[in-house]
């Protein structure tokens, strides 16, 4: 059974980044055709017109790919794989419910725009569904010194939590390759640890989320402007794969074993901890500046190393590399060190690096403000 759905892992991931390098390519297309470019403003990096529409690709690719494995092993007759796949049939169609709510979400505010709380409004709703489809944080394995939450507790810190994911994955997408590259290595690590979990079903989910995530990232991040070949994933992207996302950490965070040595707290949220911590740094500086939590700026962590005269790519691939060296590094210490050291260590170094980087900022503006004026 472990070969067959190696197997199976392989093929979705080759089959969705196909499929998704087919489709992307149509939505240029119509969206040139139909002038649906993502609108110029001051905080945007880029000046020439783009469209955001590459995250219609992404549910559709994935669900046809995951509906598609269900009906073969049903033809298929192997009774083992069968039963495994219909114990399973009951989170996967809340799953798949919660995502066709958030994607339509998405494509409204694409093509039209829709207010924050209409779109806050979807998520609690598509959050319920996920909780209400099994997906719940119900142990904090140690951390604060909480392990097991009572039901009432955990249901609604779930829905908080699937939110945040949400969310952090949708404000993080403020260059070419961050908010995908940072889900691709996420989706990466969640389906290895599914699939040696023995969770072979939500390893092939995630599998297909990694290849609707591969294709675009070239896309988006090699793609010609000139030549009408690059997009953005938009919100209708970043709110089914945040959603994605959080089903992915929040599942593993439910994975027990009897030899467990790794804390899976640790193991399930990791990936997420730069968006995680930079979504939360934003919320409160923007409180503290008297301004709507809201409404977006430009003090994301990425546009803290623009400012420090990194160029796009740069930026972006120091905060993939700094992802998987903290996922790896949590991974590894987690065997022998406690849960609450290491998540306030990662804080302590967030914080740390920050003010690093805010100090450095500073001092290049100085200098830049000393040449002008000589």
């Amino acid at each position: 059974m472990i070969r067959q759905w190696l197997i199976i892992d392989l093929t979705v991931f080759l089959c969705v980044m196909l499929l998704t390098g087919i489709i992307i390519p149509r939505i240029l297309l119509i969206a040139f055709q139909k002038k649906l470019f993502d609108n110029n403003d001051p905080r945007k990096i880029h000046s020439s017109s783009v469209p955001r529409l590459g995250g219609i690709a992404f549910f559709p690719s994935i669900i046809l790919a995951i509906f598609l494995l269900i009906g073969f092993i049903g033809l298929s007759r192997n009774e083992e794989l069968f039963r495994y796949v219909n114990g399973n049939l009951v989170p996967i169609c809340f799953i798949v419910s919660a995502a066709i709510l958030l994607y339509l979400t998405g494509i409204a505010d694409d093509l039209i725009g829709i207010r924050y709380r209409a779109k806050f409004v979807m998520q609690t709703i598509s959050a319920a569904l996920l909780v209400t489809g099994g997906i719940t944080f119900e142990n904090m394995h140690g951390l604060l010194g909480v392990y097991a939450m009572p039901d009432v507790t955990s249901i609604l810190f779930s829905i908080l939590l699937i939110m945040f994911i949400i969310n952090a994955m949708n404000l993080i997408d403020g260059i070419d390759g961050l908010a995908s590259g940072l889900s691709a290595i996420a989706c990466a690590f969640y389906a290895y640890v599914f699939f040696q979990s023995g969770q072979y079903l939500f390893s092939a989910i995630a599998a297909a989320t990694l290849g609707t995530l591969v294709s675009f990232f070239y896309y988006n991040v090699f793609g010609n402007e000139k030549k009408h070949k690059k997009i953005f994933m938009g919100d209708t992207g970043a709110l089914t794969i945040g959603m994605f996302l959080s089903v992915f950490s929040i599942s593993i965070s439910q994975i027990h074993s009897a030899n467990q040595t790794i804390n899976p707290a640790v193991i399930a949220f990791s990936p997420l901890l730069i968006p995680g911590f930079d979504v939360v740094r934003v919320f409160f500086r923007r409180l503290r500046s008297h301004k709507s939590p809201f409404m977006p700026d430009k003090s994301h962590i990425h546009h803290k190393l623009l400012a420090l005269g990194l160029h796009q790519r740069t930026a972006m691939i120091t905060i993939l590399l700094c992802s998987v060296l903290l996922t790896l590094i949590n991974s590894i210490l987690s065997w022998v060190v406690d849960i609450n050291i290491l998540f306030f260590g990662d804080l302590a170094l967030w914080i740390v690096a920050n003010m690093i980087l805010t100090h450095a900022i500073h001092i290049r503006e100085k200098l830049i403000g000393e040449r002008l004026y000589d």
